[in-house]
């Protein structure tokens, strides 16, 4: 039986009929269709079978995938024991045997000129470069699956699919596919492009042209064709394209320089030294000649080691062989910065170094992003809800479900499928922004996906040297146990050290200690002077061990030439002493020291000096009374202190220790451990010649970097490997610790009850600034983590020293802990910041003298401590502000028109029909409305200068008002409002055709979406002009020209206009006059200060 509303025929099946006046419009007559119920349930039971199956095979099988991802590339898995642990390991297991050959890590030999001993180049990998994601025929699966992975994703997907099923079609198909066709189609070509650049730095990494030694000479060949075992020759700043034993170098001494920082982000140039045998060669060509095998253990991460053997058979049948080590080796994507090299190919492929320590931390994801998933969700259950109440509304039957799943498709607009690739865009939008600020130059955004993190920051937790501090180090004091020296009388050093080397003293006179512990300074290093363009400069593992350089230099003993054997010191008055370098013991971050052991070749003295932190020296050195005492001195004075020490060796003492030092170096097992042992057998009584004081220089603006922080409400926090006094002086003078503050120092504590004696005593404070070692937090954590956790967060300033960077990391997830939701920040330069820095919702790297790992690893990069108040609370604000906006006008959107559909089934018994049809829909949230609502992205609610000037407008976006089920419900229920005065207003004013209703009304949607913008907006930008102005003209030719969805003729009327211009003004007037008055009488904090 039909019924009539409104003109409108409708049946029972809620098909309804038009008049023939509009029989040509999309709103024609529909008739139903009817299919097997069998059918029909047979196809909603499979679909939502896929849906169920492939989360449950994704949640189930992401742990063992990583797993196997791990254990392929160490080979340290057991397939029996990973399928006892859950069977369905099998299937991923015999996929990925299926898909690749299966590889074992393994030690070789090599013969040179001849290849690997046993097996073929077949054995191992290429020497490809590959950072794509995809290939040709995986790109669209693996796209495909990453977004439908997704349980709202898939939720379209399934919405579009039910659009193939006449019984439960809702209008054209094009309605669902077109929105989900627009997203996957950005999505698509967003990865396309991503992965075409890599596949474009891929294909010039391997095309790169080397030169490979062959009996024949030297030939060209491309970095990929390189194989194990190959002879190559490696020109200056050129990049090192696979892991390679060095063998011969240009410089006469066999050795080189490299740089790391694409490795391990260290800045500084490392020595690499060449075999010594085959340095020794009369020509490159003899390498072909001899009879030598190389031996390199099986492939590993480790880039500070290297265990290998160099075996050369004479032809008398005597054997030459030697230990090699890292200094031997030049592990690729390094690059040659001296000279050039020549050296045998030991790894390729995916078993360098560098490939190996190539793993992408886990993604982020920001608070802000969870809290619209949170709604979006809420969204969905409203719609599940709302569909419901249709249904039984409408009364059940035995098509209930289909009912039910036409609703649901209707009103699934409510769920903002834009949504995500809106917010995505505005990120990267975001990202371009923030690099282009001249104010902050060289800022760089790794991780586009978190920007909003930086406009809720509550904790920063920052590292100290070369953070707060510049890391160029400047040497301001040495103490010789009765008298120390500073800056102001460098001068008399010099004077006492001439003197002495004039050899007119005696031995136990003062200027001879002075002039001892200057040459001591002079020779125990790992300095090397570079003279280019007649200057020279200092390359070293440490800036430290620079300023120690440069200012013998200045009083008068300069450091003149260094290779490999030998070391020259130049005196003031021309003379030069010349020492051998007997053996040379790195600084270790494990033993925190160095050594060398010299000969005088003037005197024949062997001498074994070392220097190193003062907690390990002082239990090396001979017994003193003041050096305790003098390095606190130091430390509050802001000084990094390094004590130096002496010991004298004989020749017997000497051949004892090189003979045992040997047999360490060639063991094959536990080689660095070995040698370490040899070496501690030496650092016994040593004689404590001097303690030298540093100075790290304050980075520009840090005080008032500070000072703005703190008023923003940002606790921030130094974490720092320092000494306890230093940090203190540090913190001061820095600002950290305002004059006001005061200052609790937390005791040594080792024990559960001291750990509670000092947690309590904390507790009896209020206001103080803590200052703790990392030892002491440790027992703390141990025993009362979560009462350490609400008392040092309670404190002003925190500052915690003797830190190690898996310390740092330890503090940050404890905040995360149980200060979530607050946003936890880290800033840090060095690589022991890289650990902390990828635990902290957002990290910030800062591009530095110390190296580039930091910088790296961070989500933003930064050139300066101060820079971060201009990235925190412009940028982060600005960032977190526009999301929200863009994020809940994209659910408005959706909501206002569900709002619609929802009255006009309402009005039409309940039918199950859609109000507008195809292109409509489609163009709603594309043509009409896109550009405008995300002209959203270049609006502020006040300018840079006042985000700067009043940093306590930031406090307020902690607080998460700007997006909050507050601010939801208020949207929720203008769309309501609005979505209501529309419809009904387009029921009530049109006449007798149904197209007319579709034109008031949607003419209506449009123009009060576009002024709702305009309401939106705090500061007018260009952009939001051009958006308004393009959608506008794009409308009015599709009310023109699109004759199949509106009546020309009507369209022009003076009625139409009238009609349009009276509901949008009562859907929108409203909401204007109330944010005029709540600007008025209740303005926002950010509305005062504009």
């Amino acid at each position: 039986m039909a019924r009539c509303i409104h003109g409108v025929m409708t049946t029972s099946d809620d098909s309804y009929l038009l008049p023939e006046s509009s029989s040509s419009s999309p709103y024609q007559a529909r008739l139903p269709v009817t299919t097997s119920r069998s059918c029909f349930r047979r196809f909603y039971e499979s679909m939502f079978s896929i849906f169920f199956n492939i989360h449950y095979f994704y949640e189930k099988k992401m742990e063992q995938r990583k797993k196997l991802d791990v254990a392929c590339s160490l080979e340290e898995y057991n397939d029996d024991e990973m399928i006892e642990e859950d069977p369905s390991f099998l299937s991923i297991l015999c996929c990925r045997n299926m898909l690749r050959r299966k590889r074992s890590l393994h030690s070789r030999t090599l013969r040179l000129g001849y290849g690997p001993i046993s097996g073929s180049h077949s054995n191992f990998v290429p020497n490809k470069v590959c950072n794509q994601k995809y290939n040709l025929f995986t790109f669209i699966p693996l796209v495909l699956f990453q977004q439908f992975k997704f349980f709202l994703n898939l939720y379209f997907l399934l919405m579009a699919c039910t659009q193939f099923i006449p019984a439960i079609q809702i209008g054209a198909p094009i309605t669902y596919w077109g929105p989900l066709g627009f997203v996957l189609t950005i999505t698509l070509i967003r990865e396309f492009f991503d992965d075409f650049a890599r596949f474009l730095r891929d294909r010039e990494m391997n095309g790169e042209k080397y030169e490979k030694l062959t009996r024949d000479g030297f030939v060209t060949i491309k970095s990929c064709q390189i194989q194990v075992g190959d002879l190559i020759m490696i020109h200056k700043d050129r990049r090192i394209p696979a892991d390679v034993v060095l063998l011969r170098t240009s410089e006469k001494q066999g050795a080189c320089f490299i740089r790391t920082d694409q490795l391990d982000g260290e800045t500084d140039w490392k020595l690499r030294i060449a075999v010594p045998y085959t340095q020794n060669l009369t020509s490159d060509l003899e390498l072909m000649n001899i009879n030598c095998e190389v031996y390199a253990e099986k492939p590993q991460k480790d880039i500070h080691a290297f265990v290998g053997t160099f075996k050369v058979t004479n032809d008398d049948n005597t054997i030459h062989d030697c230990s090699l080590n890292v200094e031997n080796v030049l592990w690729a994507n390094t690059v040659l910065a001296s000279g050039h090299a020549i050296g045998v190919v030991v790894y390729t492929g995916r078993e360098t170094r560098s490939v190996m320590n190539t793993t992408l931390p886990d993604s982020k994801v920001g608070l802000l992003d969870m809290e619209v998933n949170n709604l979006t969700k809420i969204l969905f259950l409203f719609v599940m809800v709302l569909s419901g109440v249709m249904v039984l509304m409408k009364g059940l039957d035995n098509n209930w479900y289909k009912y039910l799943i036409r609703f649901v498709l209707l009103f699934s607009y409510i769920i903002p499928i834009s949504l995500r690739v809106n917010l995505d865009m505005a990120k990267l939008f975001y990202a371009w922004i923030v690099g282009r600020d001249k104010y902050i130059p060289n800022t760089v955004v790794r991780s586009s996906t978190i920007t909003e993190e930086m406009g809720r920051v509550a904790y920063l937790l920052s590292d100290k040297t070369g953070t707060l501090t510049r890391n160029e180090m400047r040497f301001k004091k040495i103490h010789l146990g009765t008298v120390a020296f500073s800056t102001d009388s460098f001068s008399d050093v010099t004077k006492h050290v001439e003197s002495a080397y004039r050899g007119t003293l005696g031995r136990h006179s003062f200027s001879v200690k002075l002039q001892t512990a200057v040459e001591t300074i002079a020779l125990c290093h790992n300095v090397t002077p570079i003279y280019e363009n007649g200057t020279v400069s200092y390359q070293a593992a440490s800036p430290d061990e620079v300023a120690l350089v440069e200012w013998t230099e200045v009083v008068g003993v300069r450091l003149a030439e260094r290779d490999l054997t030998s070391m020259t010191l130049q005196l003031n008055n021309g003379e030069t002493r010349a020492f051998q370098i007997l053996h040379l013991f790195p600084f270790t971050s494990e033993s925190k020291r160095m050594g060398i052991i010299v000969k005088d070749q003037t005197t024949d003295e062997i001498s074994f000096l070392m220097k190193g932190a003062d907690t390990v020296m002082s239990k090396i050195v001979q017994y003193n009374d003041w050096l305790d005492e003098e390095c606190s001195n130091m430390a509050r004075e802001g000084l990094r202190t390094l004590v130096v020490a002496k010991k004298s060796l004989t020749p017997e003492q000497l051949a004892d220790f090189e003979k045992q030092y040997h047999l360490a170096k060639m063991s094959l097992t536990d080689r660095n451990e070995n040698m370490a042992a040899v070496v501690r057998k030496l650092e016994t009584d040593l004689q404590l010649i001097c303690l030298t004081g540093v100075e790290d220089r304050l980075q520009d603006e840090v005080t008032q970097s500070l000072e703005l922080l703190r008023n923003a409400g940002i606790k921030v926090w130094m974490l720092t490997g320092d000494k306890l006094e230093t940090a203190i002086c540090i913190a001061k003078s820095s600002g950290l610790f305002s004059r006001t503050d005061n200052v609790h120092v937390f005791g040594q504590v080792q024990t559960r009850t001291e750990a509670h004696s000092e947690l309590n005593a904390l507790r009896r404070k209020s206001d103080v600034a803590l200052v703790m070692t990392g030892a002491s937090l440790n027992v703390c954590l141990q025993y009362y983590e979560a009462e350490v956790a609400e008392l040092v967060c309670g404190c002003v300033a925190v500052v915690c020293c003797r830190c190690s960077p898996e310390q740092k990391a330890q503090i940050v997830n404890l905040l995360k802990k149980y200060k979530s939701p607050q946003r936890i920040a880290a800033i840090g330069d060095g690589g022991n910041d890289v650990s902390m820095i990828q635990a902290a919702h957002a990290g910030i790297g800062i591009d530095a003298n110390e190296g580039k790992q930091a910088s790296l690893a961070a989500d933003f990069s930064i050139t300066q401590f101060k820079h971060v108040c201009r990235l925190l609370l412009v940028h982060g604000r600005f960032c977190y502000k526009r999301s929200c906006a863009l994020s809940q006008f994209v659910m408005h959107r959706g909501l206002i028109i569900s709002t619609m559909q929802a009255i006009f089934s309402c009005v039409f018994y309940f039918a199950s029909v859609s109000l507008f049809q195809g292109f409509l829909m489609v163009a709603y949230s594309t043509v009409y409305t896109m550009l405008p609502v995300f002209s959203l992205v270049v609006d502020q609610d006040l300018t840079a200068a006042n985000a700067l000037a009043y940093p306590e407008l930031y406090k307020e976006l902690r607080k998460g008002r700007s997006l909050s089920y507050k601010t939801f419900c208020i949207w929720v229920i203008i769309s309501l409002y609005q979505g209501s005065v529309i419809m009904y207003g387009a029921l009530i004013l049109f006449d007798s055709d149904f197209i007319h209703i579709v034109s008031i009304s949607f003419t209506a949607l449009i123009f009060t979406e576009l002024i709702m913008v305009g309401l939106t907006i705090h500061t007018w930008h260009w952009a939001m002009f051009v958006a308004q102005a393009l959608s506008i003209f794009l409308y009015i030719l599709s009310l023109l020209f699109m004759n199949n969805f509106f009546d020309p003729e009507f369209v022009q009327s003076v009625v139409f206009l009238t009609k349009s211009a009276v509901i949008t003004a009562v859907s929108c007037l409203p909401l204007y006059f109330i944010k005029l008055l709540r600007r008025t009488f209740s303005p926002p904090s950010y509305a005062k200060v504009n």
